[in-house]
């Protein structure tokens, strides 16, 4: 059994089944989950109204949910958002008592041109000037692995997680019981598999060499 698990907050989760459709991926949407699943979840659960600072493409996750007179700041990857009188407009909201939900706080991501900072800098921001701590959601939270492996009849123990991002990845996965591959493409950088501890259960030249592994020796 597989799942996708990704941290993604630039396009709904519809947008991404249709991208990876045609990147020929054989795959059903129920075998996605995404931090923007989780973050919806927590919004109900709380029964709040978001200021949701997230890509556009991103809102149709958020559908249904109520938005104006905003008593909670949502963040997620959102460039165009990330300017100074927005942010400031979440940080009045946060002074005021309204709960910060982080969608995840990634230092930094992959674009064509480059890494490019992530929305974990500008979470840390509000919380240092509001003196709060965000909720995360996200990888490499314990409950968003256990939240991914729930339905599929199996244990942390029994599941491997394969990803480019040293701590989002493969120390999250390993910090709930399941072992890490870390892969050296996409974001990965010389040198990441030192920096956390205990180190990745396997650190491979690529997905395809993962699977091999697994197949090889795990199965």
């Amino acid at each position: 059994m597989v799942r996708f698990v990704t941290n993604t907050t630039k396009e709904s989760k519809q947008d991404l089944l249709d991208r990876l459709k045609k990147l020929e991926f054989d795959i059903s949407e129920d075998e996605i989950f995404t931090s923007l699943t989780a973050a919806r979840n927590l919004v109900e659960q709380k029964q709040v109204r978001p200021m949701l600072l997230v890509d556009d493409r991103a809102l149709p996750d958020f559908k249904g949910i109520q938005t104006s007179d905003p008593n909670a700041v949502v963040i997620g990857l959102a460039p165009e958002h990330f300017h100074y009188q927005i942010l400031n407009q979440a940080f009045r909201l946060l002074l005021d008592g309204a709960p910060l939900i982080a969608i995840h706080k990634a230092r930094y991501y992959k674009r064509k041109d480059g890494l490019a900072l992530g929305p974990g800098p500008f979470v840390t921001a509000l919380e240092y000037a509001t003196d709060t701590k965000a909720t995360v959601v996200g990888k490499p939270e314990k409950t968003f692995f256990l939240e991914a492996l729930r339905g599929t009849g199996c244990e942390p123990e029994e599941a491997v997680m394969i990803g480019d991002d040293c701590r989002d990845d493969v120390g999250g996965a390993q910090n709930v019981g399941m072992l890490g591959i870390l892969v050296k493409t996409g974001k990965y950088r010389a040198a990441d598999e030192e920096k956390i501890n205990p180190p990745p259960y396997l650190t491979c030249e690529s997905f395809p060499h993962a699977v091999d592994h697994i197949l090889q020796h795990l199965l």
